[in-house]
This record gives C-alpha cells, structure tokens and sequence, in this order.
C-alpha cells in the first residue's frame, strides 16, 4: 500500500508542518549585475551601510562624557575600494554632512545602492526613517544629483558587497579597540587606517611569476586619475618608449582595467549556491512570513499580490497583502503554505 508515500503526501499537504518545516524557496541565483562588472573611475557606482555603534567621548580629560559615534561606509561595486566616514549620530543632517565630506574627496557617483533599514542592528527605527522617508529622500536627491536604489526590505542578501565590507571593518575595530574608549578624532584617525588596509587588500596576483610579490588591490585604482576624469586613448598596446611620462601613468592604469577585467572578475561569476532552476511563486499564492522571534505557528499569513521578475524572469521579490496591510518581501523570507 506504500504506507511511507500516503505519510509523505499527508505531511507534505499539512499548513502547519509546512510551517514547522518553513521550507523556503530558492531562486536561481542572478547574473552581476552591470554597476559590478563595468569598468568606470572609482566609486562611479557606490554602495553604502551604517556600522555600529561605537562609544566615543567627548575629550581625552578624565571623566569626560561618552556618546555614539557610526560608521558610514561608501563602498565602489567595481573595484571593491572602500571609504569610510565617522558621523555622531542618525539623522539626515549628519548623513548629508558625511556624503559631502564623501563626494568632495572621491567624486559626485552616477548611482547608490543601500538597503531600506530595516535589517540595520540596533538602531532599525533611526535608519528607517532616514532612508525611507519620503521628505528626507527629497533632502538626499537634491543635494546630490545621482540616482538611488533601495533594496527590497528584510533582505540584507542583495547587498552582500558592502555587508562584507562592514564585516571586514568592523573585525578591524574589535581587534585595535578593545574595551578601550577613544575620541572622535582619534576614532576618525583609526577609520581612515583602516580604510588604508582595506583598500591594500590583494584582489589578484599581478603576474604568474613566483618570485613577483606584488598583488592587485583596490588602491591601484585610486592612485593615477582625477576624480573628473575625461575620456582618455587607449595606450594599452603602445610601447613604452613611444609614451611621455604622463602616458605611461595612464598606461599603467589602462593595464590595472584590463587585469581587473579579464582575470579578476572572472573569480566573481561562479555560482557557489542557488544554482538550480526553481519553481517561481505566482500572485495569489498563500504564504507564512518568516518573523525570526515569533514561533512559526504565529507567523503572519498573507497572499501575494504582486510579483516583481529580474532581468531573466526570476522572480525574487513579491509584494504581499496581510492583515496588516502591504509588504514587500524577498521570496527566501516566505514559505508557500500546500493549499
């Protein structure tokens, strides 16, 4: 009678050991997209995330009072060069403020990508209102004139790059501070340090010969342009005794393009998970939201509304309609309940 598939159909059709099971699905994982793979100056495509908080205080004089200090990151999607700002508190003047000390140093970019807040550990509420607030959208735009993308909320995945590199910042810190407390100054002077070592960390080997030491880093790319930059010749296959002093410096960078391009970037196509083509959800599924501190029998249900497709028709974002009212979730956060 094959008991063991009549259990496995009875179970597999049941809403709340699908709950319990909360088997999610998993998207074929998307292409680079363009702003990763496209060579432009540095920190022409930026992403950006908030770090901490960290205590500073006031002065270096005994008793002095202690405060929150943030870090903003600034992030290039090609060449993974970072920059890093201290800024006091959340709001929208101080993340004006470190945009511009930001774009007077490494240019104006052509886009930013950040997330809307949501997933921002300990000061969610702050960040929310920073970035997805409407009025401070509009204060944000009109002072710098490049385009904005927002990811979709609860879905930290989609800006892994600069979720990395706050990781990586953040292993820096813990190691240097310790218990101890500094000053603004002195925590300004520690960022911009460790912005030095991030920025010389080795992307590829510049040549297959053992006794060559030296490695591509994102500091190459900073070192040998402006940051308004014109179009320039390519000097790539000219030879060097042919090139003024200037040319060669250009040359030089031409030649970091070109490496970054053809073998770098080569390292970033593979596919180390969600591989595998999968079912897409479809509007009027019925569906549990992953609420991580909520028992899963008291997950929200709700039904999709709304399904939102990437460039090859993957569907990875959805648009749900609760009791609560409308949200947007990514499709990893949901488990498609068997009715």
């Amino acid at each position: 009678m094959s008991g063991r598939a009549a259990v496995r159909r009875t179970v597999y059709s049941c809403v709340p050991c699908s709950k319990y099971r909360a088997s999610t699905p998993k998207p074929f994982m998307a292409d680079l997209p363009a702003s990763r793979v496209t060579a432009n100056r540095p920190f022409y495509n930026v992403g950006m995330d908030y770090g901490g908080p960290f205590i500073v205080k006031e002065s270096r004089r005994r008793g002095a009072r202690t405060q929150k200090a943030y870090l903003a990151l600034f992030i290039c999607m090609a060449v993974k060069a970072v920059h890093l700002e201290i800024v006091t508190d959340l709001s929208t003047e101080s993340f004006l403020a470190a945009l511009d000390r930001f774009t007077s140093r490494r240019g104006v970019p052509a886009n930013i990508y950040s997330d809307c807040g949501t997933n921002y550990v300990g000061a969610a509420k702050q960040i929310k209102t920073l970035l997805e607030t409407n009025n401070a959208r509009q204060a944000i735009s009109s002072k710098i004139q490049c385009e904005w993308h927002f990811n979709p909320p609860a879905a930290p995945h989609f800006g892994g790059l600069w979720e990395a590199a706050i990781k990586s910042t953040k292993i820096h810190l813990k190691k240097v501070v310790g218990t101890q407390i500094y000053t603004v100054e002195e925590l300004t002077t520690l960022a911009v340090r460790i912005e030095g070592v991030l920025n010389s960390r080795p992307l590829q080997p510049l040549s297959s010969d053992p006794n060559d030491l030296e490695a591509l880093t994102p500091g190459h790319f900073l070192i040998g342009q402006p940051l308004l930059a014109i179009p320039e010749e390519n000097v790539l296959d000219v030879a060097t005794n042919r090139l003024r002093r200037w040319e060669l410096i250009r040359q030089a960078l031409q030649s970091f393009w070109r490496r970054w391009s053809h073998e770098y970037l080569q390292t970033l196509q593979g596919r180390k998970k969600w591989f595998r083509q999968a079912e897409n959800l479809a509007v009027g599924d019925l569906v549990a939201i992953h609420t991580p501190n909520h028992p899963p029998m008291s997950w929200q249900l709700g039904r999709i509304i709304e399904v939102h497709p990437g460039p090859d028709n993957v569907i990875r974002v959805a648009t749900i309609r609760t009791t609560d009212g409308i949200l947007k979730r990514p499709v990893v956060k949901v488990t498609k309940l068997p009715v």
